[in-house]
């Protein structure tokens, strides 16, 4: 009788979203299915499950009071289709490893205390994601947990590029730039050097376009700058955030408008980007949809592209030049009228977009002969934390994954 095959999950927590995949090991990571609870804490929440042929296995709306109760129905379909039997690990996604943990660890409980002090850097992230660690080894508690840090692939940038220019004794508390979406970013380069090895090892800048934004430069295949800093909030502009605001902005809305810090942290991480300046959305395809009939719409779409070609023209002087850009997650990989006009007025740093390729969304958007090659490539998070979840376990011996 042949032996099962072994499974892995993973989940991915965000602000207001939550997704999940499961994979069998057999030889590679193999995708199951994956799930996704949206607009958690928010009216007329969302779960989906696809297979691994994208057919839709459930597809309900209710409202989802938080990531406990969003994991927990998850969790009750994965139970009732047996899914998530024979699980060998569990591996997370975790925002923020500080800058301590750059290598992805087995989850002790000395490990979880040394998160919740992390917690109030990304308060939007961090407690949601450190209940669904505990909520996940309730609900298994046998199955090792792995947690693997969105920051870690910026480690390697220079000393220079995650400094701030504030007083060396804050330095020393861990108040410097740790940039995020590494993961992702981390999974592009490993898909870039399968589809040209020489580009991975040249000037790239990845521009992870998505609710969550940031552009990062990588030279020699490690990041050398990123627009995110200290916490997922700087940079671009994003769907509900702010991004790089002066501080004089922020003090000034403390004591002369007398804010609180609370109601400070809400607008800048849930009021303000692309929601803010539009009135009416954080979701670049209903903004482009109104633009041509709504003013502000179009006003919060021209400020992300303009802001986006501000930080890649930024990067580019980082790098020294330009070899690749590549367009990922959900507007980079599926928003052409973003792309064009982010690459628009950039041909003297080699980026000139085909039209008919970017409007297509095609793997290569850039036009022939173009001294910069602009690629777009689907991300996926889920994988690169199964793949190094394997590859941890293996190393520990666990169970031979």
């Amino acid at each position: 009788m042949a032996t099962p095959a072994r499974r892995l999950l993973t989940v991915n927590p965000g602000s207001s979203s939550l997704k999940i995949a499961v994979y069998e090991l057999d030889g590679t990571e193999k995708l199951i299915l994956s799930a996704e609870a949206e607009r958690i804490g928010l009216v007329n929440g969302r779960m989906r499950v696809t297979d691994a042929d994208g057919t839709t296995l459930l597809d309900e709306r209710g409202d989802l009071a938080d990531h406990r109760t969003a994991l927990g129905a998850l969790l009750a379909w994965l139970r009732s289709r047996g899914v998530d039997r024979r699980l060998d690990a569990i591996g997370h996604r975790n925002v923020h490893g500080g800058s301590r943990h750059r290598d992805p660890q087995l989850i002790t409980p000395e490990l979880l205390a040394e998160l919740r002090e992390l917690a109030p850097i990304d308060p939007d992230h961090l407690p949601a994601a450190l209940g669904v660690i505990e909520q996940m080894a309730d609900a298994h508690p046998a199955v090792p947990q792995v947690a693997c840090f969105d920051t870690a692939f910026h480690r390697s940038m220079p000393r220079l590029a995650q400094l701030y220019a504030l007083p060396r004794r804050l330095w020393d508390t861990g108040l410097v730039r740790y940039g995020f979406h590494g993961l992702s970013c981390e999974y592009i380069m490993q898909e870039l050097r399968i589809l040209d090895g020489p580009s991975a090892d040249g000037r790239v800048i990845i521009a992870h376009l998505g609710n969550g934004a940031s552009l990062t430069a990588v030279r020699h295949g490690v990041s050398v700058d990123t627009t995110m800093g200290f916490t997922p909030t700087g940079g671009l502009m994003m769907g509900t955030r702010s991004g790089d605001l002066e501080p004089g902005v922020l003090l000034f809305l403390l004591q002369s408008q007398g804010m609180s810090p609370e109601a400070l942290g809400r607008l800048v991480n849930r009021e303000a980007g692309l929601l803010g300046v539009s009135g009416s959305s954080h979701d670049m395809r209903d903004l482009l949809d109104r633009e041509s009939s709504d003013p502000r719409a179009a006003e919060a779409v021209a400020l992300f592209c303009y802001l986006a070609r501000k930080f890649l023209g930024s990067l580019v002087a980082v790098l020294g030049g330009l070899d690749t850009l590549i367009f990922t997650a959900g507007i980079g990989e599926h928003a052409a009228p973003v792309r064009e006009r982010i690459s628009a007025g950039l041909e003297f740093l080699g980026i000139e977009l085909d039209p008919r390729r970017n409007a297509a969304n095609a793997p290569i958007i850039s036009r022939d002969g173009s001294r910069a090659r602009v690629r777009v490539i689907k991300t996926d998070e889920d994988l690169m934390v199964a793949r190094h979840v394997r590859r941890l376990l293996s190393a520990s011996g666990v169970d031979d994954v």
